[in-house]
């Protein structure tokens, strides 16, 4: 019997993995993609620790500046578990054989990321998640963790509110399988991908995770804020880190003026980024006079991704960026042990889970210290709590979900093409539901959506190949967008208000009734919400 089943192989998952073996449970972790595929390789700018090792730093201005970033729609004891436990990650990190970059007197270097009030951040060049991915993922191995790969997640097991394991498409084989365990951590990454084309995201961040969480009875929350990274690629939205301003680049318009602090928060620097746009403005990074030996040493990558994807050259040319959806703070709601509200022996970790630590807009450098110090935790947390008695499964969610796939390969018309669909949504919610919104054309996204969900069945698979089916899969997390992009605007329409990431124009400032987190979940088949007021302590 499997103690714990941890479904999502980046770097949460990995991290709740090593810590719940290392208490004792037998682990599966299983993964939709192989573990290095992960979207954590995509945080390429550094992990947040107050360490002071380049400028005077404390963990109080640490826990200030996540809760300034987060306006206010935070849990203040779990900023403060999280920042507080930020020296210990990097050293846990730095005993595995994280190659962080490293002062002249070997101390862990660090750079200033937006919106931080210090040199905080630690980093391996620009490839800090990269470099913890496969670090955390040579370790997993090492401590013989079993790993399963190419498991697409279709639904929880879940019986009287308790969960009892999950239901998988083998992607390797078209068969549908369940595996049972005592307990179930979710870390299946956030849902950036709904804004398909316009995202930093692989096509694999369709919020699988927190769809599954809302159809089994568990609650998710403050789904309307998406963070907009300031500097993407212009042509190829492939991001572009933030080391690059935390070094010193510049922003700056056709008419070469800079127009914004370049170290503001997220949310204030993507819409000033977007003002010069639609005043015909196009924007640029200015790297140039960092000059080219220090671009290769501390930004190799984003060298490179220019002069591949953009076609020019950062040591002499300014690079044409826009912004896209990088991160998303909302997704399952959980308390402070990270167990997801509504489902026993469920608990949700990394960016699929909201643990009140990000709220309204996330403070660069934290994503990375969330998944590890937070995936260590709940990792030892489900093994203390594991339930003692044994499963019985009665729950015929297995069979339910065998019949809709074999009903794809045999019943399912291919009369109009989902693909289409999708890259059209994915514009239309960059448009209407990105960084700045309004009422009316949310209200249109919206209607949109459901219109194309009352049409599912005239959708389908073209591809009837059982084996490694990628038709079949990139249908299933059409699926999820559809759910999850319809709570997303549906969200965004009630909060009349401006905060973080969240902006409308006709509501330009923040309210206090809307000091209050966003819950969504099924009731009878039908979507239900409330807001819940954030407790000031």
């Amino acid at each position: 019997m499997i103690d714990i089943l941890i479904i999502g192989s980046g770097g949460a998952g990995l991290s709740s993995a090593l810590s719940a073996k290392k208490a004792g449970a037998k682990v599966l972790l299983v993964g939709k993609r192989q573990p290095t595929a992960s979207q954590t390789a995509m945080a390429q700018g550094g992990i947040n620790a107050p360490l002071g090792n380049i400028t005077p730093d404390t963990l109080q201005s640490h826990i200030d500046d996540t809760i300034k970033s987060a306006h206010g729609l935070c849990d203040i004891d779990m900023v403060t578990k999280v920042c507080s436990d930020a020296p210990k990650t990097i050293e846990w990190l730095d005993s595995l054989g994280v190659p962080f970059d490293r002062t002249n007197d070997g101390k862990v270097a660090q750079r200033q990321l937006g919106g931080a009030s210090s040199k905080r951040a630690c980093y391996a060049q620009d490839y800090t998640g990269l470099k913890i991915l496969h670090t955390l993922y040579d370790s997993c191995l090492k401590e013989n963790v079993e790993i399963r790969d190419e498991l697409f997640l279709l639904n929880l097991i879940v019986e009287d509110s308790v969960t009892k394991g999950a239901i998988f498409l083998d992607i390797s084989t078209g068969e549908v399988i369940d595996i049972v365990a005592k307990s179930v951590i979710i870390a299946t990454g956030g849902y950036a991908s709904i804004y398909k084309n316009y995202t930093t995201n692989s096509d694999d961040s369709t919020g699988d995770g927190i769809a599954c969480v809302l159809r089994a009875g568990g609650k998710i929350s403050d789904m309307e804020f998406v963070q907009f990274h300031p500097t993407a690629l212009r042509h190829s939205s492939i991001l572009i880190s933030e080391s690059a301003r935390g070094e010193g680049g510049y922003l700056v318009n056709s008419n070469r003026d800079r127009f914004v602090d370049e170290l503001l928060p997220r949310d204030v620097v993507a819409r000033s980024i977007a003002l010069q746009i639609s005043q015909g403005q196009e924007v640029f990074l200015d790297v140039r006079h960092l000059g080219e030996e220090k671009l290769l040493k501390l930004m190799p990558q984003e060298v490179n991704l220019a002069r591949l994807h953009e076609g020019v050259d950062p040591v002499s040319e300014l690079i044409p960026i826009k912004s896209v959806a990088h991160y998303t703070m909302g997704g399952i709601d959980v308390n402070s042990n990270l167990e997801v509200n509504g489902l026993k022996n469920c608990y949700a970790v990394g960016e699929c889970s909201n643990a009140k630590i990000h709220g309204a807009n996330r403070l660069g450098g934290n994503s990375l210290l969330e998944i590890v110090s937070l995936g260590r935790f709940v990792g030892e947390r489900a093994t203390l709590n594991l339930p003692q008695e044994e499963i019985n499964i009665t729950s015929t969610q297995l069979q339910k979900d065998k019949e809709f796939i074999d009903s794809l390969f045999e019943e399912y018309p291919f009369e109009q093409n989902f693909y289409q669909l999708e890259n059209n949504l994915g514009e239309k919610f960059y448009k209407y539901a990105g960084i700045v919104r309004d009422n009316n054309s949310l209200n249109n996204l919206l209607n949109k959506i459901r219109v194309i969900k009352a049409d599912i069945d005239n959708m389908g698979i073209k591809d009837k190949t059982k084996e490694y089916n990628s038709n079949l899969v990139d249908f299933l997390q059409f699926l999820n967008i559809l759910d999850i992009g319809e709570i997303v605007v549906e969200s965004a329409i009630i909060r009349d208000e401006s905060r973080g990431a969240h902006y409308k124009e006709a509501y330009p400032k923040e309210e206090s009734i809307y000091l209050a987190h966003s819950l969504f979940w099924l009731e009878d088949n039908a979507i239900q919400n409330r807001f819940q007021k954030v407790v000031l302590k």
